[in-house]
């Protein structure tokens, strides 16, 4: 299933995840620093959707959120409505 998600207070524009069931297939982001990005993405591959937001809810990178934060937010969104 994909999942696309808007996320505020960061860089980035758009967050898009492809889920197989609870397991992060793939995410992909647009803009952001692109780094930290393709880092987050690459270690959440194949992660469950539970793990992902215990290890990334809460880091901060400025205004009190950043893109892994976000990330977090996104899976907690796509959990509440799925």
């Amino acid at each position: 299933m994909k999942y696309d998600f808007t996320p505020r207070g960061v860089c980035s524009r758009g967050i898009h995840i492809d889920l197989d069931g609870e397991t992060i297939r793939s995410v992909r982001f647009d803009g952001g620093c692109s780094g930290n990005t393709q880092g987050v993405a690459a270690l959440v591959k194949g992660m469950t959707v539970d793990e992902a937001i215990a290890r990334l809810k809460g880091i901060q990178c400025r205004n009190g959120t950043s893109c892994p934060d976000q990330f977090a937010q996104a899976l907690e969104e796509y959990k509440a409505n799925h």
